[in-house]
């Protein structure tokens, strides 16, 4: 804790208290109480993001760009930079570590589960408000902060790398995983081949919209703001709206694709993105929705072949765990391909 303090205290004068923060799986996060107010500190995992200035550097973009919007229009808070007492944007302890502050938004509440559909139309109405606050900013003015991030084609041919010198375990999760990626391989280049084809553009992207990046105010149950920035980088939305419903849409208990939530979601998103949204993106929503859950179970499962290098674990076979319920999420998507095909249909209209 002392090493902890005299990391805040870079950022500000008197810490008075220090706590953890969240539960994510890349950085480790804390809640540094001050005698004015509250702020963020974050030390940043330089085994998956080995260039921190470069996030940096997004988020600064980031937050000019938006400062430029006329404020009546924006309906999200971006969380500040805030600098070290020597006017830096970040910290390096003598260990090497990489350290950080931003703005913690007051009276606002993460959430793990969808409790209602209000919180679902707020979720799709703000991830499309965001894109749209971005959908004129030149995607080659971000860096890529992690290059291959959402490319399922290259997580793929990195599986059947690990495949060749690691031992798969004989227990059922682990062949139900193995034999669920060898059957539908074919979908892994659905949204590359449509982007190297010219049917869907670059944009900026979020790149991790699941529910608990969503800050709801706690009276209103708005969304006041969207956080852990650090993957908003050039991408497809296509990746967002999949990842965002594959977060909102998992009923944990049963690994099942909550299609009502879908519906509401969806039609939230869609009625704020009309403005920017093409033909071809509408053609390859079905796609994305099945997609991100099988991507993200064989990233989980290659972790767990792996020895648990990328993703945070409590036990050792906790990604294995988490790579079961993927694939099942995206079976029940599978399986409920008509229906979802025809709420695309129904909303395009």
């Amino acid at each position: 804790m002392e090493a902890l303090i005299a990391i805040a205290q870079q950022f500000t004068q008197v810490a008075s208290d220090i706590s953890e923060l969240g539960n994510g799986l890349i950085n480790d996060t804390f809640l540094v109480q001050t005698q004015s107010k509250s702020f963020v500190l974050q030390r940043i995992n330089l085994s998956v993001f080995s260039a921190p200035e470069q996030i940096m550097a997004n988020l600064s973009q980031l937050n000019d760009h938006i400062s430029l919007k006329p404020k009546d229009t924006v309906k999200l808070k971006i969380p500040a930079i805030l600098k070290t007492l020597t006017n830096a944007d970040h910290y390096q302890d003598e260990q090497g570590h990489y350290w950080r502050a931003l703005e913690y938004i007051e009276n606002t509440e993460s959430l793990e589960t969808i409790t209602h559909l209000h919180q679902v139309e707020q979720t799709g109405f703000a991830l499309a408000h965001f894109h749209g606050l971005v959908s004129d900013l030149e995607p080659s003015h971000l860096y890529d902060t992690l290059p291959g991030f959402h490319i399922a084609p290259d997580y793929l041919k990195h599986y059947q790398q690990v495949l060749t010198t690691a031992t798969t375990a004989s227990n059922k999760e682990s062949q139900y995983c193995a034999a669920f990626i060898a059957s539908h391989q074919p979908i892994i280049n659905d949204l590359e081949d449509a982007k190297q084809q010219g049917l869907l553009p670059l944009r900026i992207i979020h790149g991790d919209p699941k529910l608990n990046n969503f800050l709801f105010a706690k009276d209103t149950q708005q969304i006041i703001s969207l956080i852990d920035l650090d993957t908003v980088k050039p991408g497809l939305v296509h990746y967002d709206i999949g990842d965002c419903l594959r977060s909102c849409c998992h009923h944990l208990a049963t690994n099942e694709f909550d299609l009502e939530i879908a519906t509401a979601l969806l039609a939230s998103y869609l009625s704020e993105a009309g403005s920017f949204l093409k033909k071809a993106d509408y053609d390859y929503l079905y796609a994305s929705i099945r997609l991100i859950p099988f991507e993200l179970g064989l990233r989980f499962y290659t972790d767990y072949l792996e020895g648990n290098r990328y993703f945070k674990v409590a036990e050792p076979e906790q990604n294995l765990h988490r790579a079961v319920n993927q694939f099942q999420l995206c079976d029940s998507i599978m399986k409920q391909e008509k229906a979802i095909n025809t709420l695309i249909t129904r909303l395009k209209l």
